[in-house]
């Protein structure tokens, strides 16, 4: 009996191999600038509306608006950056209803990121921004929600760029439906993941891919901003792996002493 039990601990072991996360932006990239959703959807004109393309010094990412001057996005992103171009009202990625270009001073990244898994998010502040059916901002959850961990809740993340891996690259805005799961079930994978990681299932290859860094994931309930695109598995995004978010609950605090912005 002894030598049984060794011998499945022994098998447990190796099935509970830690898979490796991976920023999306940081993917192989393909021969143009481009989002990705895996296996989404096209989306209608004015169905995102607080969703914002982010160009960098030579990567794309996704941001969230949030306010008339604020923009949510990874600290990944912003990272590095001398500037960042903001694309607004975009369906067609290429065709804005305007953008705006911003330097570096503009961003705000949480202090305790790379050090803390959970804290990759920044702030970009922006120019005045006016707020009509193709661009309006995304509210956050109160601080009522704080400690909701939306587990088993349906969220939409968008972003540009091809439907599955190896695809052509549209540049019309995609969407897709995840379901937020439990860390304890998220951490079955990737080992530990603290309360500032928010994670998601990934059936038949849907996820959040290279491009999508920083984009928005939001409740098909009250929609609410609950989630900052932060990693993927890295065995691919359509490996089946859960794919990680920056919960946004985590973050309030800290969204509000740097931009006041604040829902009681």
């Amino acid at each position: 009996m002894k030598a049984f039990v060794v011998f499945a601990l022994a098998i447990a072991a190796v099935s509970a191999e830690v898979v490796e996360q991976v920023y999306p932006k940081d993917l192989p990239k393909s021969d143009k600038i481009e989002g990705r959703i895996t296996n989404g959807y096209p989306a209608y004109e004015g169905k995102a509306p607080y969703t914002v393309g982010l160009a960098f010094n030579g990567w794309w990412c996704g941001g969230s608006i949030i306010g008339h001057t604020w923009v949510l996005t990874a600290a990944h992103c912003t990272n590095g950056a001398s500037s960042v171009t903001i694309y607004y009202g975009a369906t067609w990625r290429t065709s804005a209803q305007f953008t705006h270009t911003v330097g570096s001073g503009n961003f705000i990244q949480n202090r305790n990121w790379p050090n803390q898994n959970g804290n990759d998010i920044a702030l970009i502040r922006t120019p005045h921004v006016d707020f009509w059916h193709m661009v309006n901002k995304v509210d956050l959850p109160s601080f009522n929600d704080r400690y909701n961990m939306y587990d088993g809740w349906w969220a939409v993340a968008c972003g540009w760029g091809g439907t599955y891996d190896g695809s052509p690259l549209p540049d019309w805005l995609q969407c897709v439906d995840l379901q937020i799961i439990s860390n304890s079930k998220c951490s079955q994978t990737y080992g530990h993941q603290p309360d500032g990681i928010l994670c998601v299932a990934t059936p038949n290859g849907k996820s959040t891919c290279q491009g999508d860094s920083g984009g928005p994931l939001v409740l098909h309930d009250h929609n609410k901003l609950v989630g900052v695109t932060s990693w993927v598995s890295g065995a691919g995004c359509q490996s089946g792996h859960p794919s990680g978010f920056t919960r946004v609950t985590a973050h309030l605090d800290w969204i509000r002493d740097n931009s006041g912005i604040a829902y009681y």
